[in-house]
């Protein structure tokens, strides 16, 4: 699951950065506000890179998607790309969990499987 997220984090980081530099052109946002919000944003999808496999990293990934959707009341693109990234973040748990417990299971077989094989010593 690590790696799924991880990746839908990186991607919304870059798309962040984007839909940062199209609002810095709107004239009536501070560019320090612009930039302050983004960079907090950007900060954000990297840490939770980090935490996404501890206890609540998945609920602030959500609460990412949805402020990612809300910042199409500023940059209107934003809204479709929040969306898509909604629907990202949803398959990179959702198989990311199916492909840990594969992984897990398959784990677990090959150790049934040196288990039950006698030793040559």
């Amino acid at each position: 699951m690590r790696t799924l997220c991880s990746s839908t984090l990186i991607g919304e980081f870059f798309v962040i950065g984007f839909a940062g530099l199209v609002a810095m052109k709107d004239p009536d946002l501070a560019m320090s506000t612009v930039w302050t919000v983004s960079g907090i944003a950007m900060f954000l999808c990297v840490l939770l890179c980090g935490l996404v496999t501890r206890p609540g990293g998945v609920a602030l990934g959500w609460a990412l998607q949805i402020a990612l959707i809300a910042s199409g009341f500023v940059v209107p693109t934003m809204f479709f790309l929040g969306v898509v990234f909604a629907a990202l973040w949803w398959a990179s748990v959702h198989y990311g969990r199916k492909v840990d417990e594969a992984k897990a299971r398959f784990a677990a077989q090959a150790e049934q499987g040196d288990a039950s094989t006698p030793d040559a010593a």
